[in-house]
């Protein structure tokens, strides 16, 4: 059952019952008192989002050993993780930016947002209550550096437009390795002039407030979203890409070019904590840190990579997340599964504010309040994902890739509603000449020349060139193959989820029960793609109409 949704705070009355003892659930974990005795003070909260980072950090490497998280190193994410929650388990409900975002911001499944639940031709409808919007409204001080929703937003748009952005001092952490490619001889004081950047612009956030106002800052770099510098990983940050050997996911071939392109992304991850590391610095040098929660994570899996960013599998939907509250407190880590939407009707319960009805997602609220570390929520039995479209001329016709998937503790389930059509987008098939393909270059650095759901990158265009034939074969299906309606990964015999056992009569009950599941879920929030409403998603505007879920 969800969680009851708390009343806003009145200064005039004592904070409701319910939510005094959610507070009082949360001083077992964490030393602020103040909080529940003094209805004046509201916690402040910086959310730092990253483009394309998916579960990579050093805080997972004994976690999850012998994974490409054994080469980063995140310091700032550790610190968050290891004075709040570390969650194992946190997915975005889509692996693009767009729609994952309009997710976050209402606490809503991606089709439940109209159209942002696409990328291209993205529109806000301003009657979906957001959780920035709901904190204004509250009295909080609200703004972003760098990106918040969709490229191309409304510029005058209440949340993600000019009035609440703070870039003043540039944007050029966005391109970070490019930035210290262009000053190699000076390469550490380009790295300290580019995190001041990130600290400045916090700091003129900060300048705009009222004086005592509570706020929420939304720091969202796009470093991590390609293109890097090619080598930048080990030049800049020390990642040799031999340290990746034996340690990349096995849909990925294990060659030096891929090595060194994971290395390069590992280190825009890098160049991330460190900006993250800068904010948290002027948290303590405002005074404000003890009273701030920080929640830091991302938009989706890595991009560039074959079952990353556009695709359903965990390397394209599990993303880091950790949760320090205000006054750090022990470490703790959390299995349960949760939703990157969850997070909304999470924020605006822990500031007090009342939760819109319209928030289909979870507060996380009595997870962060659970004294007792990895004691699952029965209530958690399962996230689901999806996509629709990312780039509009992907596939002829601006058709979309329709599939959601349901993913439990031990399996991974994905419906793919139009297998006919291809997943990264259309491109020469495995059987074409090399005549047939774009040139090396062109695959490396132009993302829509073909199978435009798949970034531009070295590994791309190494694996086009490169495994058509035997005994590399497989690792072209991976990256730009067709795939059947149904697919059933075992999470722990296969947690790089590349052996399909959908066809195997042995599990053909578990498919069954998912399948059913899945679609349960997906009627009661009303799915357009279920619902009867699917040329929603096939004709322009591309988008279903917003409803709300059955409650």
């Amino acid at each position: 059952m969800d969680v009851p949704n708390p009343k806003p705070l009145n200064r005039n009355n004592m904070i409701n019952a319910k939510l005094a003892a959610i507070f009082l659930g949360l001083l077992a974990f964490c030393p602020f008192l103040e909080m529940a005795q003094a209805q004046e003070t509201r916690p402040n909260i910086v959310f730092a989002f990253a483009d394309d980072w998916g579960q990579q950090a050093s805080a997972y490497q004994k976690l999850f050993p012998s994974t490409i998280s054994d080469a980063v190193s995140t310091p700032n994410f550790d610190r968050i993780a290891n004075e709040g929650i570390l969650f194992t388990q946190a997915f975005v409900s889509a692996p693009s930016c767009t729609p994952c975002r309009s997710s976050l911001f209402s606490g809503r499944n991606f089709w439940e947002t109209g159209r942002g639940a696409i990328l291209r031709g993205a529109v806000w409808d301003e009657t979906i209550p957001t959780f920035p919007l709901e904190l204004q409204k509250a009295g909080y001080h609200i703004g972003f550096s760098s990106k918040a929703w969709s490229p191309g937003a409304n510029p005058d748009a209440p949340f993600g437009g000019r009035a609440n952005r703070f870039n003043k001092r540039g944007g050029r952490f966005n391109g970070f390795s490019q930035n210290l490619s262009k000053n190699t001889n000076n390469a550490d004081t380009t790295k300290q002039a580019l995190t001041a950047e990130v600290a400045n612009n916090f700091q003129d956030f900060m300048d705009a407030r009222a004086a005592d106002q509570p706020f929420l800052y939304f720091w969202g770099p796009t470093n991590v979203h390609r293109k890097w510098t090619a080598g930048s990983g080990k030049k800049f940050w020390g990642i040799d890409p031999d340290s990746l050997t034996g340690k990349l996911p096995k849909f990925l071939p294990d060659v030096e070019i891929v090595r060194e392109d994971m290395a390069d992304y590992l280190g825009e991850v890098q160049a991330f904590d460190a900006g993250l590391g800068a904010l948290m610095a002027e948290l303590e040098k405002n005074g404000q840190l003890e009273n701030t929660i920080i929640i830091v994570s991302g938009d989706h899996g890595p991009a560039g990579f074959s079952n990353g960013k556009c695709s359903l599998y965990d390397f394209g939907t599990r993303v880091s997340l950790a949760i320090r509250m205000p006054g750090g407190g022990s470490s703790r880590v959390q299995t349960d599964l949760v939703s990157i939407p969850d997070l909304a009707p999470t924020i605006l319960e822990m500031a007090g504010v009342q939760v819109p009805d319209d928030m289909t997602a979870k507060s996380l609220l009595p997870r962060l309040a659970e004294s007792k570390p990895d004691q699952n929520d029965p209530h958690r039995e399962f996230v689901v994902t999806g996509r629709e479209r990312h780039v509009e001329s992907a596939r002829a016709g601006n058709l979309p890739y329709p599939q959601r998937a349901i993913r439990t503790d031990d399996f991974l389930f994905i419906r793919n509603f139009e297998p006919d059509r291809t997943l990264m987008g259309d491109g020469p098939s495995i059987e074409g000449a090399d005549k047939d393909l774009p040139s090396y270059e062109l695959l490396s650095q132009n993302t829509r020349v073909t199978w435009a759901d798949f970034d531009a990158s070295p590994t791309k265009a190494w694996i086009a060139y490169n495994c058509r034939e035997e005994p590399r074969r497989q690792f072209f299906q991976f990256a730009f193959g067709k795939r059947p309606a149904r697919e059933l990964y075992s999470v722990a015999d296969d947690p790089d989820q590349v052996n399909n056992l959908a066809d195997d009569p042995a599990y053909a009950e578990k498919v069954k029960q998912l399948e059913s599941q899945l679609m349960d879920y997906l009627t009661e929030h009303n799915d357009p793609r279920v619902t009867g409403d699917r040329m929603t998603f096939e004709k322009s505007p591309f988008a279903g109409p917003i409803k709300k879920a059955n409650k």
